[in-house]
């Protein structure tokens, strides 16, 4: 293994500033990772060797030129594959779009161009982003580089463990219910889900309209600012895009490192731990806690109450609003058509029901189900209405907590990474998993996941949640960059230092 690979994005910049290296040198070392240990692992649904080393001897050239695009301009990234790539497959990790070639790029997806970050390919990833284990893609299980038999959370478990065992960088990952922060949870990555509307959805394959958002997944909270700062920003592509600039975020980060947190005020969520988390989990939150403290952090406990009917609101109104989305896959216009069988002269709505019976998986064939009937006739008051006060009752909640602090924490998730096939065929087990980072998109409020250490009882990564203000993504950064700042002294170096070798390993 090459020494470039375990390097930030922050230190492969200023290599790549020095002279030290070159895009193609950083690109291909990637490339080679990913041929080396991707038979094992499976976070790459397409690798695109062409482009990428095209991308990076662009870039060589005109860092030669002295023309820079920007910070990152040089640093090869993978995009989870339910953002559009033209030329490129999106699948979304589901049979009905298997081979659909985008006419366009997501507005992400072009900016990371424009700044001239080479893309290494498209990650798995649950089918259309429902699912908490990455389990449920069309493509195969993404195994979690720290242990091959367990999972490497969901949705967007691709992304992550494409970080987390050094095949890229830096990643882009999607966070509808938590799909970014719990998969950075339990490989030890760092995941972001910015501000709703703070990083332009254009060319995401909407899951939930009003709870999707695109983030940063990488390996430091620096590396997620200067990711951040190079996709977010206003899009008039996109009705909910904020029209507002984004805050000085590496800046944030710069101010955290510093270990200073004198005047802030911790929140820890009274309704986020206790009762159904892994007791590992609970004590690196709580070191976490101690630590933010000690860097003259004031924390106070709050109390959000109505956090324990997030679940069961989220899986109302994301079923709901995907039954509605996924109507356009009708075997009419693009991806999967199946004809059924034993029918001379199929109808439309014949060949529609063939396609979606053959082209969905049982978890999407679930949730659409559940989100047509909570729409249907009689019951849209009962359910889908009802859903939404409660999402109004949960923003309340933060509103009130962001009275008495300034970032309110908790775990990430309530566990670490369970075994593959552990909860797989048991929807309600694997929906907990997101408990902790349901509200924030409820609400469309910042949140970031930092590695916390590793839980006692299996050695596997825990972590720690900051959310913040909409708007205030700055404050997730500067908390984040003081714990991580911290946790690396008392380790001694990055925690996926202690991550198995995977060379010659196979799934």
């Amino acid at each position: 293994m090459t020494a470039d690979i375990r390097r930030t994005a922050a230190e492969l910049a200023d290599d790549l500033a020095s002279g030290a290296t070159t895009s193609v040198e950083l690109t291909q070392a990637s490339l080679d990772r990913i041929g080396a240990v991707d038979g094992a692992v499976h976070a790459f649904l397409q690798v695109d060797a062409e482009g990428a080393l095209a991308a990076a001897r662009a870039s060589d050239e005109r860092r030669a030129a002295g023309q820079v695009a920007s910070a990152l301009d040089g640093v090869p990234i993978a995009v989870k594959d339910v953002l559009a790539t033209e030329g490129l497959p999106t699948t979304c990790g589901s049979r009905i779009l298997e081979g659909w070639v985008p006419p366009y790029d997501a507005t992400v997806v072009a900016k990371v161009r424009a700044a001239g970050l080479p893309i290494l390919g498209k990650t798995n990833m649950d089918e259309f982003a429902m699912g908490s284990s990455t389990e449920h893609s069309a493509y195969g299980v993404t195994h979690n580089p720290w242990d091959l038999t367990r999972i490497p959370g969901g949705s967007g478990g691709g992304s992550a463990a494409a970080v987390a065992a050094f095949e890229a960088p830096i990643a882009l990952g999607t966070d509808t219910g938590g799909s970014i922060r719990q998969p950075g949870a339990v490989t030890g990555t760092v995941g972001v889900k910015p501000t709703y509307g703070g990083v332009s959805r254009y060319g995401l394959v909407a899951l939930a309209n009003s709870l999707d958002q695109v983030g940063p997944v990488t390996r430091t909270v620096l590396d997620a600012a200067l990711l951040h700062e190079v996709i977010g920003g206003h899009d008039p592509k996109d009705s909910t895009s904020i029209d507002q600039p984004l805050p000085a975020l590496v800046e944030a980060v710069r101010q955290g490192a510093s270990g200073d947190l004198t005047g802030v005020r911790i929140g820890v969520v009274k309704e986020l731990g206790g009762e159904g988390y892994q007791a590992g989990v609970l004590a690196r939150f709580q070191e976490s806690v101690e630590l933010l403290t000690k860097a003259g952090a004031e924390v106070v406990e709050v109390s959000c109450p109505h956090f324990v009917h997030a679940l069961a609101t989220y899986y109302l109104i994301l079923p709901a609003e995907a039954s509605s989305n996924l109507a356009r896959f009708d075997a009419m216009r693009y991806g999967l058509r199946v004809l059924p069988e034993g029918v001379d002269a199929p109808s439309a709505e014949d060949v529609m029901r063939a396609t979606r019976e053959a082209g969905f998986g049982d978890e999407v064939k679930r949730r659409i189900i559940l989100g047509t009937y909570a729409l249907s006739s009689g019951y849209y008051d009962a359910y889908y209405g009802q859903a939404q006060k409660v999402r109004t009752l949960i923003s309340q909640d933060f509103a009130r907590a962001f009275e008495q602090a300034d970032v309110l924490v908790s775990p990430t998730a309530p566990t670490t990474a369970f075994p593959i096939g552990d909860k797989v065929d048991d929807p309600m087990a694997m929906y907990l998993n997101d408990l902790a980072t349901i509200p924030a998109n409820l609400s469309g409020v910042p949140g970031i996941s930092v590695p916390s250490g590793l839980a006692d009882e299996d050695g596997l990564p825990a972590g720690f949640q900051i959310l913040a203000p909409a708007l205030a993504d700055d404050r997730v950064y500067r908390v984040g960059a003081a714990l991580e700042s911290l946790l690396l002294e008392q380790w001694g170096g990055p925690l996926l230092d202690r991550a198995p070798d995977l060379e010659g390993a196979s799934a």
